[in-house]
């Protein structure tokens, strides 16, 4: 069953060992992975089902993590002593692939260039790690397909999830923006601040169907990071009543960082 939902950024800064004191320009942030991390200690899922831009990615497959687990460190922010390791959740991950190859969809297992963590699922889990440890990990990589493919993966994801009866949430890690500020690492451009305002609209409200409706060239211009991200898990929640809740949106640094979390209506 797939309990919940939440929206995050993956910032290395926000991590203590790598900001050393700069962290504390984004209290927002800061907080925002605190409620997540809480929230998601609150409910004890099973499994975490988490989907990255810098997992490994094909232009036209969409990579599930293999094997029983994973390590990773900070090492190329030089903060090597933070380490993790994690164990992945084989039966749902076979499951998944199971269901794709079902359907001749293009997900699958296959084609593992690094099996080191990224990132973009360590920096999410280092707030959750310091509240809740009790997990199996299901780690996705996104692809160059259409956002319309992302959407439909997002589907078999939770009908193999309703197939293992597996208590589960999603986390769907992603930057906004990374346009937003003249002095910030990649510039100014108009559609920087234009995504963030429309992105954290529609994940804000929880209306995930708008997701498939943003034009490419938009998100190429806007430097986004997330956004193919937030549309598996749209799709995990396809025809499912959910309460969204924002969290808080910030752009200190120039790159856009959005929280927001979905609990499924109806559920204890």
């Amino acid at each position: 069953m797939l309990l919940a939902g939440y929206m995050v950024p993956h910032p290395p800064i926000a991590v203590q060992e790598i900001g050393k004191g700069e962290e504390r320009k984004i209290q927002d942030t800061l907080r925002s992975f605190e409620e997540v991390a809480e929230d998601i200690a609150e409910i004890k899922p099973e499994t975490i089902i988490l989907t990255s831009p810098h997992a490994v990615m094909y232009r036209d497959y969409f990579h599930i993590s293999p094997g029983s687990g994973a390590k990773g460190d900070f090492r190329q922010f030089r903060a090597g002593q933070v380490r993790f390791s994690v164990r992945y959740d084989q039966v749902l991950a076979e499951e998944i692939a199971a269901e794709a190859n079902r359907d001749g969809f293009p997900a699958g297992m296959l084609g593992e260039r690094d099996k080191s963590l990224d990132h973009g699922t360590m920096v999410p889990l280092y707030f959750i790690d310091k509240k809740y440890r009790d997990y199996q990990l299901i780690r996705i990589g996104l692809s160059g397909l259409s956002l319309e493919e992302h959407w439909k993966f997002g589907k078999m994801i939770r009908k193999a999830i309703d197939e293992t009866g597996r208590r589960c949430v999603f986390i769907a890690s992603g930057d906004l923006s990374h346009c937003q500020k003249e002095d910030g690492p990649y510039g100014y451009r108009p559609e920087g601040p234009a995504y963030d305002r429309q992105i954290m609209e529609v994940m804000g409200s929880g209306d995930f169907e708008k997701l498939a409706g943003f034009e490419e060239d938009f998100l190429d211009k806007s430097m986004e990071c997330g956004h193919r991200s937030f549309t598996i898990m749209g799709g995990a929640f396809d025809g499912m009543k959910v309460e969204s809740r924002r969290l808080s949106h910030e752009a200190v640094f120039g790159v856009g960082y959005g929280f927001c979390i979905y609990h499924r209506k109806g559920v204890e």
